[in-house]
């Protein structure tokens, strides 16, 4: 009796593996075409204080005057917190200090 359960669990199991191998591809398919549709809407131009308002500017004011040294370790601490873009965070950096 206790082969026979366990039988049936190692087929449950395996079948059940299977079934989400079999799911994957769909699910790769569907994240690829978010991709895209994501793609297509970030190539429209973007500048740096547009990128300042919709992430930065809920918390912060525009600074007037940073160095680009102190700038650069900012942007990178709060590219981490914000959860930026890599482009985001080169169009901040020549934002904030020119």
């Amino acid at each position: 009796m206790k082969r026979y359960l366990l039988f049936m669990l190692m087929v449950a199991l395996v079948s059940g593996s299977i079934g989400l191998a079999a799911s994957k591809p769909q699910a790769d398919a569907k994240t690829a075409k978010q991709d895209t549709t994501q793609s297509k809407q970030q190539n429209v131009e973007r500048t740096g204080d547009d990128v300042f308002q919709a992430n930065c500017g809920r918390c912060h004011r525009p600074p007037m005057s940073i160095s680009q040294r102190t700038t650069g370790t900012i942007i990178m601490h709060m590219r981490a917190r914000a959860r930026l873009s890599r482009e985001d965070e080169i169009l901040l950096l020549k934002f904030m200090a020119p």
